[in-house]
């Protein structure tokens, strides 16, 4: 194994770990650590692994060079405290969002072997946490976990390295939400479709509960992606299926009688008012289609029954409370997943693990459905994928009436090596709002990469009383929502490691929260930046104002009051600070808490993994990438189908959204002749 952190960085971070589990009996040593974290970054491709031995750099010089090596933990303790923990400096509060990685160090441990070698495993015992293998499913109604890998893609949907065409059809760039649908629609209309995908293909039978591997492998840097400042997290998958393997799978429409907010924005309104009239029955038609390939239905309450009602028990009790007109038409609803169907081989296991794949083949996400469909050997020309392939260009040709043709994409495969492809037909652009946009700019569509949106989440957790065992690891991580109209609230919660990160506080603050793993309960905030951000260099840019900033205070506040209308004895809000709010605190004390805690981004730990826009429709070329048909402008055949597309936030979970609008263009539509 090769070790992405030298004898200096890895002298660091046992000196972290040491300094903030001070006065704690650590269940594994500060060196195993070091260990756990330099083979958790050799696993992860890139330059993040550079990126965090830098940090680390900067880390020892301002907490005070060798002196800081040398002190003994308690005087640590207190240089971190001073100088990272209570810092209004923008720079020191990057800084600070290293500890992140130590805790993940700590809490994804994982011993060598198997889920059965782990049955012991320190960490998970000090936590009173048990494996899914570990669960007793013995009760009625309970669902057995159990490994149902029939759908997986089998080794003839690709191609080798070695045997990279020259040519085809038709290159969909990109194997995600957008770009599976799209594929599907152009094997079904007989051409021959190659699958260009930056990510290696992680069938569910190479799926494990290893944490901190899954994360390194599944996900865009290793989960550890951010805006250019550093803001926000952006996590996205890097891998065969895209982000529809590490998601939750939820099905949400823009604009759903009952499950969404009757006076919510009016999407369809705002983007015909925009220049970019999307025909919400035609986009309806494509919802349906796509629901009905996936299965979509709502999941039963089994898979949440513990987090999933505490969210709309203590909702309702806010909601009765309330004045607010908003608040009493909220929709309150079980999420809408693509786990179908409801056959014992493929109901979800609720193991808690979405996010880092899903061992037991259960989600239907792109491997198992579109890719499925569009690489299936009963069709005379099935699409294949080439997997470990980035796109760098696309190749134009001028045509005779002024428009450039798509004739070829260059790639660069793993190893370094370069081949261009030609394709005969057409190019469809799907590898997310930020790679399409980048591809789009390097390949001379200068305009693109421009209004891009987030969806934002910031976790709220919250402790239950002594003696109330929640568990709510030994379920679904996201079953119920609130759609408040101006914001969402989601149920979540996280398996250890990723937990570990999410739980806000220091030092004996964090430990003793994680050490109450099982009576913590957990929900975030969804809430938009709408055409805020844009790539400059290949790094999304995107700074929230005072408009977003007041409006996740409101969002912030709401929730910690429907965490202690509901039971909760003590909130921990993501601030970076790890304050704790307790219960005897009344409605206008928790406003003006979250008033004085929140003045700017750095103050707050936030995250996206909803990036959509940068490549938006519009009927004008000067407003926007691609028309209506969602062809770039001054193309004859090159399309963008993916959540780039969208004009605007959408303020709802994107997935379906793409894989509709991705529909939209090319599902029945014949594009490419």
């Amino acid at each position: 194994m090769r070790k992405p952190f030298n004898r200096l960085q890895a002298l660091m971070i046992k000196a972290m770990a040491e300094a903030l589990f001070h006065n704690r009996k650590m269940a594994i040593s500060s060196d195993q650590v070091v260990e756990n974290l330099q083979e958790h970054f050799s696993n992860i491709d890139g330059t993040k692994p550079d990126e965090i031995g830098m940090a680390l750099y900067g880390l020892l010089l301002l907490l005070g060079g060798p002196f800081f090596l040398l002190a003994p933990p308690g005087i640590r303790k207190n240089l971190i405290r001073r100088r990272l923990q209570n810092s209004r400096i923008d720079l020191f509060q990057d800084i600070a969002r290293t500890k992140g990685v130590i805790l993940a160090g700590y809490y994804g441990h994982w011993q060598p072997g198997d889920e059965a070698e782990n049955f012991d495993n320190p960490i998970y015992a000090d936590l009173d946490f048990e494996l899914p293998a570990q669960r007793d499913r013995s009760a009625p109604g309970e669902r057995p976990v159990r490994r149902e890998t029939g759908r997986d893609l089998t080794s003839r949907a690709f191609v080798g390295h070695d045997a990279v065409p020259e040519e085809t059809d038709v290159i969909v760039i990109g194997s995600g939400a957008g770009g599976a649908v799209a594929a599907a629609a152009v094997a079904d209309e007989g051409h021959d479709c190659l699958i260009i995908e930056a990510g290696s293909h992680y069938p569910s039978s190479r799926i494990t509960h290893e944490e901190a591997r899954m994360t390194a492998r599944l996900f865009k840097d290793g989960a550890l992606q951010t805006t250019a400042d550093r803001d926000i997290i952006v996590f996205q998958g890097r891998v065969v299926g895209g982000s529809t393997v590490i998601n939750n799978g939820i099905c949400l429409r823009m604009k759903h009688p009952g499950l969404v907010h009757p006076d919510a924005e009016d999407v369809y309104d705002t983007w015909a008012g925009m220049g970019a009239p999307v025909s919400e029955a035609d986009l309806a038609s494509s919802y349906d289609a796509v629901e009905q390939a996936l299965e979509v239905s709502e999941i039963d309450p089994i898979v949440g029954r513990n987090n999933g009602p505490h969210l709309v028990d203590g909702w309702n009790e806010y909601a009765a409370q309330s004045s607010d007109p908003m608040d009493h038409k909220a929709v309150t609803a079980w999420f809408r997943k693509n786990y179908g169907p409801k056959t014992q081989d493929s109901e979800c296991v609720y193991c808690g693990y979405c996010n880092t794949g899903c061992p037991y083949g259960r989600k239907k996400a792109m491997p198992e459905s579109f890719l499925a469909h569009a690489t299936s050997d009963a069709r005379s020309k099935p699409a294949r994928i080439l997997d470990r392939a980035e796109a760098t260009e696309i190749l134009w040709d001028e045509g005779a009436n002024g428009k450039r043709i798509a004739h070829a994409v260059e790639i660069r495969l793993k190893d370094g090596r370069k081949r261009t492809i030609s394709a005969r037909k057409g190019v469809v652009v799907a590898a997310g709002a930020l790679a399409s946009s980048n591809l789009l700019r390097n390949s001379g569509v200068l305009q693109s990469g421009s209004n891009i949106s987030l969806n934002i989440a910031c976790p709220v957790v919250a402790l239950m009383p002594e003696g109330m065992n929640m568990n709510v690891w030994n379920e679904d991580q996201m079953a119920t929502y609130i759609d408040r109209g101006d914001f969402l609230i989601e149920s979540h919660f996280q398996p250890p490691m990723s937990m570990a990160t999410l739980v806000p506080g220091w030092f004996e603050d964090h430990f003793e929260r994680m050490k109450n793993y099982n009576r913590l309960v957990s929900a975030g905030v969804l809430f938009p930046a709408d055409r805020l951000g844009y790539m400059d260099n290949g790094k999304l840019k995107l700074k929230i104002g005072e408009t977003e900033l007041a409006l996740l205070r409101r969002a912030l506040a709401t929730m910690t009051k429907v965490h202690f209308l509901n039971g909760a004895i003590e909130v921990y809000p993501a601030l970076l600070r790890g304050q704790t709010l307790t219960s005897d605190m009344n409605h206008d004390e928790i406003d003006a808490f979250y008033e004085k805690a929140i003045v700017e981004p750095d103050d707050v730990v936030l995250s996206s993994s909803h990036p959509h826009g940068g490549n938006a429709i519009n009927m004008d070329p000067e407003k926007g990438v691609v028309d209506l048909n969602q062809r770039v402008h001054n193309t004859t055949n090159c399309y963008v189908a993916d959540a780039s597309v969208m004009p605007s936030c959408i303020r709802v979970n994107a997935q379906l959204t793409t894989m509709a609008m991705a529909h939209r263009a090319l599902a029945g539509k014949r594009r490419f002749g």
